[in-house]
């Protein structure tokens, strides 16, 4: 098989760049010799092309076509190398056009100008000032067939020698324009190579580019066949083995369906969807690439939960400036209050209705207290610090040091893995996975009867969750729709707070926190990890 230039070493690139048009001039001799040669032989009668000898004329027709068959077998081989082709076949063709000429008769023959056009391509085919040596071995030979003919009788009049003078002459001019003709088609090839190449890398950079968008892109031809996707994009529409080339409704016919409905009505406003396979809300915008919608359509996929972490740290660093500023007005004359109320509860003379009032100014003041760490603790979530961890090592670790610690007995709180999550790693703060699951588990050891269940599984999408179980009363219907809602409780001790945060903290992560009744009675607390993952 034969080698592209791109797949040889720099050095001989540019040869390789000429070997095609070495290969059409051995065509073109091998045309020559053959019609001259069987001109020659089929109509003996005529003896205009060897007249003057035509044994000599024979022999050299005959000898330049088996030359030729040679030389194209050797251009279509490539050896020897190019260069040694190339001299060694132009210095031939000018050798064999003499001697052609010389046995019909010198310049009266009209072969001449064969001479003309083989300086010409030997000029184009090997670089430096190379025409000028064929166009001088080319006058030399001319003059000494012309000195010949004069010696031999058979020619050498004064109109001769001019005529022999002007061929030379044309020779060396065709030498020069030649040589730059030359030296401007190989400036303008490395130029065009240069090019090339810098498209190449600038295509492999907008490749790697568009690869790493943090948005989904594709591009769909006018027949909806999708032709590029970054891996973005395959992790949004959870199409990790779909092939480019593949229809798009076979990918996803909500995003097809959407793409119709714009192509039709360009100025719609795209819907939000959630792909069938994918728990993730996505936000399409549609771009065409040509005059027409019809034509081909770049897709941009934007996820919503990602948009909603970005204004969910915009809120949270506002709350923080808010939060900060008046903490200070808050907890000053809190502070003063809370140790009034404990002086004053050291008194021997207080009564019992008394001491009861004291006993709610320090209630009250705690749990003030409570209620402004909790805000001041969310404010300074704006930014998280995810790792990389092991969620069933992780989960395993929690609960030995919840039963070290003393906030549990053993066999308050269980784990249950209802698949191999050994392998299953997510993003995640260590730091807000704590505190998340700290609160849903003593949430649930509050209200659930005093044992909870953690249960790692994963939804049908493939995504790992982690649910918090129990087996309590539940939660009432009319309020699970506010359970997420900031200082909502129906305890008379809470702040309110604590799911609220639980679930700021979950979308600060790229996870979702969710309540639904469990079959039997109690209560589920799903954490879904929305990040991509090994399959379970």
């Amino acid at each position: 098989m034969n080698s592209t230039p791109r797949d040889l070493p720099d050095g001989d690139r540019e040869e390789a760049l000429s070997w095609r048009p070495l290969r059409f001039l051995t065509l073109y001799r091998l045309t020559l010799a053959g019609l001259l040669t069987a001109i020659f032989f089929m109509l003996p009668a005529n003896r205009a092309l060897g007249g003057q000898a035509p044994w000599l004329f024979g022999s050299v027709s005959l000898a330049y076509l088996g030359f030729a068959l040679v030389a194209g077998f050797a251009a279509r081989l490539r050896r020897p190398r190019y260069g040694i082709q190339a001299f060694v076949q132009i210095l031939v063709d000018i050798l064999a056009i003499v001697l052609l000429m010389h046995a019909g008769g010198g310049l009266e023959s009209g072969l001449g100008i064969l001479l003309i056009l083989a300086v010409a391509v030997g000029g184009l085919l090997l670089p430096g000032r190379l025409a000028y040596f064929f166009a001088a071995v080319a006058t030399l030979a001319i003059l000494s067939e012309f000195s010949l003919s004069m010696l031999t009788g058979h020619g050498g009049s004064g109109e001769d020698f001019t005529r022999v003078g002007l061929l030379g002459a044309g020779l060396f001019t065709t030498a020069v324009i030649a040589h730059l003709l030359a030296q401007r088609i190989r400036e303008t090839e490395a130029l065009a190579e240069q090019r090339g190449v810098d498209l190449a890398n600038l295509a492999r950079l907008n490749q790697h580019v568009i690869q790493r968008l943090q948005s989904g892109i594709l591009v769909v031809d006018e027949q909806e066949r999708v032709h590029l996707m970054n891996d973005t994009a395959r992790v949004m529409l959870q199409t990790p083995h779909e092939r480019t080339g593949a229809p798009l409704r076979h990918m996803s016919p909500e995003l097809s369906e959407q793409l119709r409905r714009w192509r039709a009505d360009p100025g719609r406003a795209p819907e939000i969807f959630t792909p069938a396979a994918s728990q993730v809300s996505l936000a399409p915008r549609f771009t065409a690439l040509g005059r027409t919608h019809a034509s081909a359509t770049l897709i941009f996929l934007e996820d919503t939960a990602a948009l909603a972490q970005q204004a969910q740290q915009m809120k949270l660093a506002a709350l923080g400036r808010l939060t900060a500023s008046i903490a200070h007005e808050i907890r000053n004359p809190l502070g003063a209050l809370s140790h009034a109320g404990q002086l004053l509860a050291e008194s021997p003379r207080l009564d019992a209705g008394e001491q009861r009032l004291t006993e709610i100014i320090r209630n009250n003041s705690q749990r003030m207290n409570h209620i402004i760490e909790d805000v001041l603790q969310l404010s300074r979530r704006g930014q998280t610090q995810p790792k990389e961890l092991v969620l069933n090592d992780w989960l395993r670790d929690f609960i030995d040091e919840l039963v070290r610690c003393g906030r549990l007995v053993p066999g308050q709180l269980s784990l249950d893995t209802s698949v191999d999550a050994a392998a299953v790693h997510i993003s995640f703060d260590p730091g807000h996975l704590h505190q998340i699951t700290w609160n849903l588990v003593h949430n649930a050891l509050t209200h659930g009867g005093g044992r909870v269940e953690l249960r790692l599984g994963g939804t049908a999408a493939g995504q790992p969750c982690l649910d918090v179980l129990d087996r309590g009363p539940g939660i009432a219907a009319e309020t699970e729709a506010q359970i997420f809602e900031p200082f909502f409780t129906t305890a008379a001790s809470g702040t309110g707070l604590g799911l609220y945060l639980a679930r700021e903290l979950c979308e600060l992560n790229r996870a979702r926190l969710g309540y639904e009744p469990r079959a039997g009675g109690g209560s589920r607390f799903r954490i879904t990890f929305l990040q991509p993952g090994p399959s379970l």
